[in-house]
């Protein structure tokens, strides 16, 4: 796969992970601390694949690295907040599985994509 392709994949990953995020946060108790939970995790997890986009259409390899630093960070963070999500009990484990799974898998390609980037 050439990386033309892999980007256009990561893109399509990306937006369904989005979609898996605001899934998941229709689960979080209407409360004042669900309510704070759920904007915390949909922003994080919106701003994954919304910078990866803007990496691919990058105007300079300084851009192009910095947009993927912040996809990363937000994955880490995405993942932070599922971890408060699991600790609370908020949303089963059922439903958190596949979406923990997936952004563990994004962060390391984005820690990946990030590192290459630094060494070159």
């Amino acid at each position: 796969m050439d990386n033309k392709e892999f980007s256009k994949q990561l893109e399509v990953r990306t937006r369904k992970f989005v979609v898996s995020i605001i899934k998941l946060s229709s689960s979080i108790p209407n409360i004042p601390e669900g309510k704070v939970v759920r904007n915390q995790i949909t922003k994080s997890g919106y701003s994954i694949g919304a910078n990866y986009r803007e990496a691919n259409r990058a105007r300079s390899k300084a851009d192009f690295a910095n947009k993927i630093s912040i996809s990363e960070g937000e994955a880490n963070e995405t993942l932070f907040w599922l971890e408060i999500i699991e600790d609370l009990e908020w949303v089963s484990s059922q439903k958190l599985e596949g979406v923990f799974d997936e952004a563990k898998q994004l962060l390391a390609i984005f820690t990946s994509i990030s590192y290459s980037n630094r060494t070159k």
